[in-house]
């Protein structure tokens, strides 16, 4: 008896651990099927954006680009009050959210450029290559002058980033790619059209400022201005165009208007039919330089020097 007892409880014993496996078993199961289930319904995890060598999209960039279209067509240019601040956002955020930022087009920002486009006057349109804070300087000191970033496209882009990931949320704030790492970013493509539209809209005389400091030249052919924007002056709207050689204040004196660069940038405008004037350290911008550097050697005499092409 004693023997059949324990037999007994044995079995039971067994029989206990079993279930205690088999529940288990189901338990683990469960849990694997809710992962499963949850997954199809939310889709995969996101996977890792990819990390570019450029900053990443501006923090805030619907506030920054709404606040700054308000600004512009409400308070410095209310003739353009009809403009539709809310469309011109979303057709921005339409170019590039949820988009590779190594494959943007031409087509993707088409809506926004032609939402945010303006007339330009005559005789205001500045241009400019490696000039970027002496001509804003300029047309902030000076209101008979607009460069692009004068404009609204512009001026809603200027000094802001922005890129997309095909992978949630769709905007990669941690960085988005340079130039050198594919050509077709968002930030290339977008300042390639804006360029080539804002040189399109330029009519009567339009002004271009170049940097004579630099060793490598004035006029680069690679530069926005070199590549895209003279070619897309209209030689039926342009009556002239004139060069402004600038030198840096105690800056190096590169190239002047008998430079090799400047003969090859008047060789071409020459080639398009336009007029050609060049002038180095055009008097009124030499003078804003010398706000700023008062009592340099440069600034007792403000010499300039001026050549008809």
């Amino acid at each position: 008896m004693p023997f059949q007892q324990g037999s007994a409880r044995t079995r039971q014993r067994t029989v206990l651990l079993v279930g205690i496996v088999v529940l288990l078993a189901a338990l683990v199961l469960a849990v694997v099927l809710a992962s499963v289930l949850t997954h199809g319904e939310r889709g995969e995890v996101a996977p890792k954006m990819l990390q570019w060598k450029d900053r990443g999209t501006t923090k805030n960039l619907q506030e920054v680009i709404l606040g700054r279209c308000y600004s512009y067509v409400m308070a410095r240019y209310p003739e353009l009050g009809d403009k539709d601040c809310l469309k011109i956002w979303e057709s921005l955020k339409h170019a590039f959210i949820y988009k590779d930022p190594c494959n943007i087009t031409s087509e993707d920002y088409q809506p926004l450029m032609e939402l945010a486009s303006h007339p330009i006057p005559c005789n205001k349109s500045l241009f400019w290559s490696k000039t970027n804070d002496l001509a804003h300087r300029y047309t902030k000191s000076n209101q008979n002058f607009l460069t692009l970033e004068d404009t609204l496209l512009g001026y809603m882009a200027d000094r802001v980033s922005w890129c997309g990931d095909p992978s949630a949320p769709g905007i990669n704030y941690e960085s988005c790619p340079k130039r050198s790492e594919c050509e077709s970013n968002p930030s290339s493509v977008f300042w390639k059209m804006a360029s080539k539209m804002f040189a399109e809209a330029a009519c009567g005389v339009v002004q271009v400022m170049l940097n004579g400091s630099i060793e490598a030249g004035a006029f680069r052919n690679s530069s926005i201005f070199g590549s895209i924007e003279i070619f897309n002056l209209n030689p039926d709207k342009v009556s002239a165009v004139h060069i402004w050689v600038m030198h840096d204040i105690g800056g190096p004196q590169s190239e002047s208007c008998s430079g090799h660069s400047i003969k090859r940038l008047t060789s071409i405008l020459e080639e398009r039919n336009f007029k050609i004037t060049c002038e180095d350290n055009y008097r009124p911008v030499q003078l804003l330089q010398c706000v700023y550097n008062p009592d340099h050697t440069d600034c007792r005499l403000c010499t300039n020097t001026t050549a008809n092409l």
